[in-house]
């Protein structure tokens, strides 16, 4: 299956159009790809000049379709001026390298410093700026790869790398990638999606509502770099989103906390406490809730607060200050250089593989039971499972005024 093949479109839906998408770099053609599951309910747009996601239509809590993604409606804007990653899958190392530079098997390699003094997402042309080989193999798959030649962007090792796009019917995207080669090397592969739950160019994010499974962050110095190894508490800190928080309850101290000075807002990573559920957010406008899944150890959330309405963006919009944010799934910055940090060595004799979904749902009371009884568990302490049984043996008595919340909490996987 091609980009051009013919798909049941949706009628209340604005496609981009895919002439618009159509250019020749590097001798690889450019294309756009519309992606939907078998239900209709959720749909993408992708194109292969970075494996951007262009467009994610999904369905709000009066079953509008929205566009929740920040980025253009044309590839010129995507491959002219600042990059802002929009949509892009980022590596050959995603997030910062300090100094750009790092020791391997002790040879020292040296990166281009694209965010002085600093590597950032793989540096001038990291795989944002690559056209990807692109396959459509069902209405809900699109699989990309990309051949990075030993010594691209100053990384060691011929990279082959392949990501796969799949919507399923559960309302999910489903990011899996998968690398290897020949050389040892280091990677961090991730995608750099700007969400607003509340539908592109709705305005601020900053009433959304946030959870991330973190105990701990990584506090930053003025260069976005780790300070030392040591991640600290989110205990009694803006950083704390244990539970369900709006995003300007932490903003609210940026001129008095160093943290969130030195970031300008939040960009930061998390250090997550498990692998599987990591992060939930609702928007505050259709009660649209986006759930993280993924294999990761970390989590760069990143607030906007770079964007400053230099960009038109679809749909005749500015990319306004933090009118969208970004949960990116990930190791931890720098760590090519933090030997207590997780690897992020890639040998020959290994295959890198790594896996991120965001499931679709609205927003109901049961939905945010949800949150705080995975809350519960993932704090793994006597005090929260006596807590998780007493909500149980609670929801048991009143089963006979609301059998649905005991059968949903019944239905829970706690394992």
């Amino acid at each position: 299956m091609n980009s051009n093949q013919t798909l049941a479109m949706d009628s209340n839906i604005t496609y981009p159009s895919r002439e618009l998408f159509e250019k020749l770099i590097d001798g690889k053609e450019t294309s756009l790809f519309i992606l939907r599951n078998n239900k209709n309910t959720v749909q993408a747009a992708v194109t292969n000049y970075g494996g951007r996601l262009v467009c994610l239509w999904v369905p709000d809590k009066n079953g509008k379709i929205i566009d929740i993604l920040e980025g253009f409606d044309n590839i010129v804007q995507y491959t002219e001026g600042a990059d802002n990653y929009f949509g892009a899958i980022i590596g050959r190392y995603g997030n910062r390298i300090a100094n750009a530079r790092f020791i391997l098997d002790g040879k020292e390699y040296k990166l281009n410093a694209n965010n002085y003094p600093n590597n950032l997402h793989g540096g001038n042309r990291g795989l944002s700026r690559r056209v990807w080989n692109a396959t459509q193999t069902a209405y809900n798959t699109l699989e990309l790869t990309y051949f990075s030649p030993d010594g691209e962007e100053s990384f060691p090792g011929n990279l082959n790398i392949k990501v796969i796009y799949t919507l399923t019917d559960a309302n999910e995207l489903n990011i899996q990638y998968e690398a290897t080669t020949d050389k040892k090397t280091v990677i961090n592969l991730t995608n750099h999606a700007y969400f607003n739950l509340n539908g592109q160019g709705s305005g601020s994010i900053l009433n959304h509502q946030l959870w991330i499974n973190a105990d701990y962050y990584t506090p930053i110095d003025s260069y976005l770099i780790p300070k030392g190894e040591k991640h600290e508490s989110v205990l009694n800190t803006p950083f704390d989103f244990r539970n369900m928080t709006k995003i300007s309850e932490g903003i609210k101290e940026e001129t008095n906390n160093e943290q969130l000075i030195s970031g300008k807002g939040y960009d930061h990573n998390f250090v997550l406490n498990n692998k599987g559920h990591v992060a939930s957010v609702i928007g505050d406008l259709y009660g649209i809730q986006m759930d993280i899944y993924s294999t990761e150890p970390g989590l760069q959330f990143y607030s906007g607060n770079f964007l400053n309405g230099s960009n038109r963006v679809k749909n005749d919009k500015r990319d306004n200050y933090r009118t969208s944010f970004c949960l990116e799934t990930q190791h931890f910055p720098d760590s090519p250089n933090r030997s207590s940090f997780p690897s992020v060595i890639l040998r020959p004799e290994e295959i890198y593989k790594t896996n991120t979904i965001y499931k679709f749902s609205v927003k109901d009371d049961l939905n945010n039971a949800a949150i705080t009884y995975s809350s519960l568990y993932y704090g793994k302490n006597t005090q929260s499972i006596l807590l998780l049984l007493f909500c149980f043996f609670a929801a048991t008595v009143f089963a006979r005024e609301d059998k649905d919340i005991l059968l949903f909490i019944v239905s829970q996987d706690f394992s």
